[in-house]
């Protein structure tokens, strides 16, 4: 029996990336499972690949609460109830260095930014509670090695990330004893992670350059370039009432110890 048997799953930005990998994953461990999704096409194939009885997908936008709203509502009449709520939709500001930007472009790429990945996480919690109350469930969010330390992203995704650790903590606390709170921290993963309109470069994801599985290699001590699929098992051992029935307010870091200090080259004269 999967860890998952029986339980029902609501997975934002669930279409791609780690998101589906997550998807993918709690199917094959028993659930069932809603996703929001922004791109409607993405949504269809969901639909396709895994059947109506197993997944609802939901077009919509996490930044509005009405789309939130639905999507619980639209899980919840699929298959009854609700036991996970994982709040993954997110953007990328690409590196944006916030003394370099343009003015004008300043305050619409926080805007649009912290809309989806700070606004839209509280949001879809905010509508996924009510239903998580009554089944005694629980969250997990993505958060990021961006919300722990630097050089993860510029200076507002980090900002955004560094909330999201924030958020989980303070829930963790206000939810209980009735619902855990945790998140998944990726490092630099192989996933479909798209910029801002603000900034033109949402139509591409900074981790599609032919070259970047090695720089994520040479980044980290287990030489690994993480893909979604790697990250899909912290999700699902946050989500497990036996394996994790003691967590909440945690944040389980994959990064294949990027955030590591590496010791210093020893020196010719001896130490370090």
């Amino acid at each position: 029996m999967g860890v998952l048997e029986g339980q029902v799953a609501l997975v934002t930005g669930g279409g791609s990336g780690i998101g589906r990998a997550v998807v993918s994953r709690f199917i094959e461990e028993g659930a069932r499972v809603g996703v929001t999704e922004r791109v409607a096409e993405r949504a269809e194939e969901l639909r396709s690949q895994f059947g109506g009885d197993k997944i609802v997908a939901i077009a919509g936008d996490v930044a509005q609460l009405a789309d939130d709203k639905r999507a619980v509502a639209e899980t919840v009449r699929a298959f009854g109830r609700l036991d996970v709520f994982v709040g993954n939709a997110g953007i990328f500001d690409v590196y944006a260095a916030v003394a370099e930007m343009p003015e004008e472009q300043l305050g619409r790429a926080f805007d649009e930014l912290f809309a989806v990945n700070v606004k839209g996480l509280i949001y879809g919690i905010r509508a996924a509670v009510p239903e998580l109350r009554k089944t005694k469930g629980s969250i997990v969010v993505t958060a990021s090695v961006a919300g722990q330390n630097s050089g993860g992203g510029g200076a507002i995704y980090t900002a955004s990330k560094h909330a999201v650790v924030g958020l989980v903590r303070e829930l963790a606390v206000e939810l209980a004893p009735d619902v855990r709170v945790n998140g998944v921290a990726p490092g630099g993963t192989l996933t479909d992670l798209r910029g801002l309109q603000s900034l033109g470069n949402d139509d591409r994801s900074q981790f599609s350059a032919p070259d970047m599985a090695e720089r994520l290699r040479a980044a980290n001590p287990l030489h690994v370039a993480l893909e979604p699929a790697d990250l899909a098992g912290a999700y699902l051992y946050l989500s497990s009432r036996r394996d994790a029935r003691g967590v909440t307010g945690t944040i389980v870091t994959v990064d294949a110890g990027a955030l590591l200090r590496r010791p210093r080259p020893p020196s010719p004269h001896g130490g370090r």
